[in-house]
């Protein structure tokens, strides 16, 4: 009995998948950004606004640092279920000329710049 020629579309929704994590991840890494910056606009404002000593850095750093902590971790996560997906499918159902290697590739390599941004917030 012959086996059922395997659907490439299983694979290429794993692949979407990956990448709508991929999305949410940067969204939530570059929101996490501009909270911790917008923290330092505001700071700018008021020493200008009024000549005296600016106050303290407030919140907005620590919750930028962990907006960009969690889209680091959603990053991850997405990086790690499309890994695990992709062991699950037999050989045959990946097609063979795409460089599965790619996806995981950029997902490791925005978790690394968001683990790089992150500790650039926290100074």
């Amino acid at each position: 009995m012959q086996e059922p020629v395997a659907d490439p579309r299983v694979y290429f929704a794993a692949e979407r998948t990956l990448l709508a994590w991929l999305r949410t991840g940067i969204a939530i890494m570059a929101f996490g950004f501009v909270v911790a910056r917008f923290g330092l606009f505001l700071r700018l404002l008021r020493l200008q606004a009024a000549a005296v000593a600016p106050p303290g850095p407030g919140l907005s750093p620590y919750v930028g640092t962990a907006l960009v902590v969690l889209g680091v971790v959603a990053t991850g996560a997405g990086a790690v279920q499309y890994q695990r997906y992709n062991r699950q499918l037999p050989p045959a159902a990946r097609p063979t000329p795409r460089a599965h290697w790619l996806p995981l590739a950029l997902a490791w390599a925005l978790v690394g710049i968001g683990v790089l941004l992150g500790i650039g917030l926290v100074r």
